[in-house]
């Protein structure tokens, strides 16, 4: 394996010319720090990126398949992840953003659910003037099973001093038809949010770029 001159090693560059000056391979390389056997971090950035078809198919991958990747392992796939997940969250809405519809609730959760390949269920924390709080993955499932804890919901709620709220889930399988359970979990979270004092502004069901309201079944 040839050596990088210190000068055009990935994270030297950085360091000199700043994050926008290096290539989607370089900031990779950053990332990961060492490379493969017989190979340098830049060379093992630039497979990955083929490999899953630029950054925007490498922030789908699951920590545990990067984990199995060799060259990878699990350290680098969590330095991966945590990067995308902290691009996630800045793609997200500013404080402020006011949500008056529950279209607005879908572009809110769009930066954590658009592409997500397993069920998470977002929550979206309001002030009394509707103006987003907070907006984070509360948890997270299986390609086809994410549980929404209702007493969980209510209270991150409380504890960002919210007043009324939103959740979205996405379905991995492509379909935004909200299930049974879908829809009594919705009568659940009516029923905890009155009882708590909060109002509940939505539940949506999220495939891809399609969404739809989930309305409250009784049991």
């Amino acid at each position: 394996m040839t050596a990088i001159p210190t000068g055009q090693r990935p994270r030297e560059r950085l360091l000199e010319l700043g994050a926008e000056s290096l290539a989607d391979a370089e900031l990779l390389a950053v990332l990961l720090g060492t490379g493969a056997r017989g190979a340098s971090a830049l060379a093992l950035a630039h497979a990955l990126l083929a490999e899953y078809g630029g950054p925007s198919g490498l922030a789908r991958a699951l920590p545990e398949e990067l984990a199995r990747r060799p060259g990878v392992g699990p350290v680098k796939a969590a330095r991966v992840a945590a990067a995308f997940g902290l691009g996630r969250r800045l793609g997200g809405p500013p404080r402020g953003v006011v949500v008056t519809s529950t279209a607005d609730v879908a572009e809110v959760v769009r930066p954590w659910l658009l592409d997500a390949r397993r069920e998470r269920v977002v929550l979206v924390v309001c002030d009394a003037g509707l103006r987003v709080r907070r907006a984070f993955v509360l948890t997270e499932g299986a390609s086809d099973e994410c549980l929404l804890p209702v007493r969980d919901v209510l209270t991150a709620v409380l504890l960002h001093d919210g007043t009324s709220f939103a959740v979205a889930h996405n379905h991995p399988s492509g379909g935004v038809r909200p299930s049974t359970a879908d829809e009594r979990v919705t009568a659940a979270l009516l029923d905890g949010a009155q009882a708590v004092g909060l109002e509940l502004l939505a539940h949506l069901v999220v495939a891809g770029s399609r969404w739809r309201a989930c309305e409250p079944r009784g049991p």
